[in-house]
């Protein structure tokens, strides 16, 4: 998977264009399948400034149309339906399509120039998050001393710090001369420890337009002057109502003049004091009213050989294009050579390469949001499609679940019941599951076939052909016999049978893989910027200290399996060697069964919840561990400590709980809570074929 960088700013005219070519110039002779990708855009037919000249400069070899997750117009119409979750999935699909193709993105935040912008800080920190970038935030300089660019910064990141982002590096950007030593100084002294931060100058050619800029603004005919005229920096405009003379004596280097299209006189002495070495140099002109000037005065300008001034030719009056111009500020174009040049100078100069690029290539958001992980587990399944039976096919939200899993092609299907019910009842739903296999175990010759197998492999038990025959009408025992014989890879049912009737089949004949003494289980917490793995929250009423050992492991693999980093925390009502009693004792010891079995797991036990999870408790409890305070697997010593802790992060957290994944069994088979909705469906299902892919079940 790609690395992400995200540039943002909490505010508008932050210049964060010069910090993207900036670092879009240092990664690309380091990186390499570069990508740039911009959230949300203005226009879906035409790239903005800033992404036009990263294609071109870069030759990105990406279709505009990619580059994007959607526009202003889709966002916020999105956002008024209250369906913001829809709007992360909608722009986290497409940067997942781009990051599939590149080594490293650069994403760039929105512009803060629309009607929400106030929103727009809280949108582009939790698509930092969702699309598992780190953050480079820019803060703005210009207008500000040096206490008040210190404070915008501290402010800045303590609201990244609030939303849980990961902060690659601070850039002060914009930052008035003399106060540049002052805001470089003090940023060290209180910027959090490890992350640095960079200064840049305001500059004047990048802060002002040109005159191409301008016209392209406004919409503006040009009327003549050769093409490098327009790159030409606007530094002030005057709007010429004095006669000649007058006029003549307000001119300024960079001037815009801005003048009647019938003001021939102001319009010929303009170009001849710009050609001239009396007076200084202007930008350009632009004639306003629409009003062409005479073709005698044409004639003049194109017979001038040292009128080097652009004109340009716009419908406004000359107070509206006053007004216009005074809006609008310089642009990074692919067109000016010399911006480009400045902003990679100053970026170059104040921009520490090679402590920056080390911290791109060690920096990896250690955080995993529900949706990222969710987005990842149907990535994974669909990347090796495996066939999964769902036996509850008469239930409504199994039939739900299992078209949005066609849709989406993630794994093939088969559905257990009556076909004429599920179809009739799939139809009335307006579902389309034409695609979808149905089998009947009442009515197939497989019922026959599947007794035979039950039959061979329970008949030490005392089950005679016909108590095996009589079984296979049972669903759950059809489905895992499916799964058993190789015909399908892989059972989710539970919606509305019991765990016990969902994993007794397994238990009976799919058996526990060599090694494992126990099935247990899994529950992936997503919270808000994590995932956690709590086992075994639904299975082991009191497991001892070995089958505790075997929990432990198979969890830790089965976070590894699902891209969670394994950090086992075996938790006790006691931390270090602090406590005792039997219950402490057995934790102490299943910890010791890992360390020996598996010496390169990370595991600390016994230990306390608090103690685990936060970093500051753990310094005090149990310091100088690599599992305290960060742990990723938590390790319940039983069953109603398990389930009733899952349980309260759910609620209290308001986090997602997905599971619970059985693992150690030779061939998945999951169990759904009986109040699963149709995305703990999906998910289940979507885990479950990760499961069965090779290499990829659980021990």
């Amino acid at each position: 998977m790609s690395q992400g960088v995200y540039i943002t700013s909490a505010e508008p005219r932050s210049g964060k264009s010069v910090v993207v070519l900036g670092i879009m110039e240092m990664i690309a002779g380091q990186q390499g399948r570069l990508g740039f990708f911009r959230p949300v855009v203005q226009d879906e037919q035409r790239p903005d400034n800033i992404t036009n000249l990263i294609i071109r400069r870069y030759e990105l070899k990406i279709a505009y149309d990619r580059m994007y997750g959607c526009s202003y117009a889709t966002a916020r119409n999105m956002l008024i339906q209250d369906r913001d979750e829809d709007l992360l999935k909608l722009i986290m699909e497409k940067y997942k399509a781009l990051e599939r193709e590149c080594d490293l993105i650069v994403s760039v935040g929105s512009d803060f120039t629309g009607p929400a912008a106030a929103l727009e800080f809280d949108f582009n920190a939790k698509l930092a998050n969702n699309l598992g970038c780190a953050v480079l935030p820019v803060v703005k300089g210009y207008g500000r001393d040096a206490t008040q660019v210190v404070g915008a910064a501290q402010g800045l990141l303590e609201s990244l710090e609030e939303r849980k982002c990961d902060v690659l590096a601070l850039v002060a950007n914009r930052v008035t001369e003399q106060f540049i030593d002052g805001v470089s100084s003090e940023l060290k002294r209180v910027m959090p420890s490890g992350i640095p931060s960079y200064v840049l100058p305001e500059i004047l050619i990048l802060e002002k337009p040109t005159v191409g800029e301008i016209a392209a603004s406004l919409g503006a005919e040009r009327l003549s002057g050769p093409e490098e005229s327009f790159t030409r920096e606007v530094r002030n405009f005057k709007v010429a109502a004095m006669e000649l003379p007058h006029y003549l004596d307000h001119i300024e280097e960079g001037s815009l003049i801005i003048v009647p299209g019938d003001r021939s006189d102001i319009i010929l002495g303009s170009l001849l004091a710009d050609a001239s070495n009396t007076y200084p140099h202007i930008a350009g002109i632009i004639l306003t009213g629409g009003i062409r000037p005479a073709s005698q005065v044409l004639r003049l300008i194109e017979g001038l050989m040292h009128a080097r001034a652009p004109v340009t030719m716009v419908v406004t009056d000359t107070y509206t294009t006053a007004l216009n111009v005074s809006s609008l500020e310089g642009v990074l174009s692919p067109d000016n050579p010399r911006k480009i040049a400045a902003a990679l100078g100053i970026v170059e100069a104040q921009i520490n390469n090679e402590e920056f690029m080390g911290r791109i290539v060690m920096e990896r958001p250690g955080r995993v949001t529900p949706l990222m992980f969710e987005y990842e587990i149907i990535r994974q399944a669909k990347a090796d499609r495996r066939h999964i039976v769902l036996p509850e096919g008469t239930e409504e939200r199994i039939l739900r679940a299992a078209e949005i899993l066609r849709m989406r092609d993630v794994v093939d299907l088969t559905l257990l019941g009556n076909e004429r019910e599920i179809r009739q009842k799939a139809s009335a739903m307006g579902l389309s599951l034409s695609d979808v296999a149905i089998v009947d175990p009442m009515d197939t010759a497989l019922r026959q076939t599947y007794a035979d197998a039950y039959f061979e492999l329970r008949k030490h038990k005392g089950i005679s052909p016909q108590m095996a025959f009589d079984a296979m009408a049972d669903v759950s025992y059809f489905g895992t016999m499916m799964v058993h014989l190789g015909e399908a890879d892989g059972m989710v049912s539970g919606a509305v049978h019991t765990t016990a009737h969902t994993i007794r089949p397994a238990l009976e004949f799919v058996k526990t893989k060599p090694g494992v003494s126990i099935v247990s289980s899994v529950f992936f917490m997503c919270l808000a910027d994590r995932v956690l793995v709590y086992g075994d929250c639904a299975i082991n009423p009191e497991p001892n200290p070995e089958q505790l050992a075997d929990i432990a492991i198979s969890s830790a693999e089965t976070a590894r399996m699902f891209g969670v980093q394994p950090l086992i925390a075996m938790l006790s009502y006691s931390t270090g060697e602090s406590g005792k009693g039997a219950e402490v004792d057995k934790v102490r010891e299943a910890t010791k069964i890992v360390k020996d079995r598996r010496p390169d797991l990370k595991i600390e036990g016994p230990i306390q919840y608090d103690a685990a999870i936060d970093a500051g408790v753990a310094k005090t409890k149990l310091p100088g561990s690599e599992v305290a305070g960060h742990a990723t697997v938590f390790i319940f010593p039983d069953l109603n400590t398990g389930n009733n802790t899952y349980k309260a992060v759910q609620r209290a957290a308001d986090a997602i709980a997905i599971g619970p994944v059985l693992q150690g069994l030779k061939k998945p088979v999951n169990d759904l809570s009986r109040g699963a909705t149709v995305p703990d469906i999906v998910n289940t299902v979507a885990i479950t074929a990760i499961q069965s892919q090779d290499g990829g079940n659980t021990p």
